[in-house]
C-alpha cells in the first residue's frame, strides 16, 4: 500500500461537522445565507471565517502535515491543493476544545525537530519530515516517549481526511456520484461468466 493511502487510512475516525452551539451574535448586515443554512447559522459562520487561529507558522506546519498525508497523485491534487488548511483552521474555531490539542502538538513537533535536527518541523528538509512523521504515524509501532505526538498525529489525519473527502476534489477522487439517475444494464458479464449463467439460457420445463 502507498503512503498516501496508508496515512490518509490509519486510525481513521469521524468527526462531526454539525455547527455547535449558537453563540449570541450581532446580525451581520450583508452577510450571505447559503442554501440549506439559517441565517443564524450563516451569521456565525461569518464570524468564525473571520477569526484567525493558527498563526502564520503554525498554518506552514498544518500545510505541510496535510500534504504529507494526502499528497497529489496522478488522479488528483494534494489536500491544501483541496483547501485542508483552511477547513482546519475553521474546525479550530468550530470545534475550540480541540485547539490545545492541536497547538500542543505543534509545539510538541517542532520541539522534537529542534532536538533532533536544531530547527523546527517547517524549517527541516522533506527527508528529515517524513522521517518524524515516521515515527509518529503508525499507532502499532510508536514508541511510548512518542505518544503524545502519535495522538496528534492522529488527529491531523482525521482532520485531513475528513476535510479532503467532503471537498469537491475529494468526492471526485473517489468518484461519488451521489443520488443521480442511472440504467440498470443487468448483471455485468463477468459476473455472469463466474457463475457460468447468462441472459439468454432456455428455460428448462418441468415434466409432471
Amino acid at each position: 500500500m502507498k503512503r498516501r493511502d496508508t496515512l490518509k487510512t490509519l486510525s481513521l475516525a469521524s468527526f462531526g461537522l454539525a455547527v455547535g452551539p449558537v453563540e449570541a451574535a450581532v446580525p451581520a448586515p450583508g452577510v450571505k445565507i447559503p442554501g440549506g443554512r439559517l441565517k443564524h447559522e450563516a451569521e456565525r459562520d461569518a464570524k468564525l471565517m473571520a477569526e484567525k487561529f493558527f498563526t502564520p507558522q503554525e498554518l506552514k506546519t498544518v500545510t505541510l502535515l496535510c500534504d504529507i498525508i494526502i499528497p497529489a497523485d496522478k488522479k488528483s491534487g494534494s489536500a491544501s491543493q483541496a483547501g485542508v488548511p483552511a477547513f482546519i483552521e475553521f474546525m479550530m474555531k468550530d470545534q475550540p476544545n480541540n485547539q490545545t490539542p492541536m497547538r500542543g502538538g505543534l509545539n510538541w513537533l517542532d520541539n522534537q525537530c529542534r532536538k533532533r535536527y536544531s530547527k523546527p518541523f517547517a524549517e527541516c528538509t522533506r527527508d528529515q519530515q517524513i522521517e518524524m512523521v515516521d515515527m509518529i504515524a503508525y499507532p502499532k509501532l510508536v514508541k511510548p516517549e512518542m505518544s503524545q505526538g502519535a495522538s496528534f498525529f492522529t488527529m491531523m489525519r482525521n482532520y485531513t481526511a475528513t476535510g479532503f473527502y467532503t471537498s469537491k476534489m475529494g468526492i471526485a477522487d473517489i468518484d461519488y456520484k451521489g443520488n443521480v439517475p442511472n440504467q440498470w444494464e443487468g448483471v455485468p458479464e463477468p459476473v455472469l461468466k463466474q457463475y457460468n449463467v447468462s441472459y439468454d439460457e432456455p428455460k428448462v420445463e418441468s415434466k409432471r
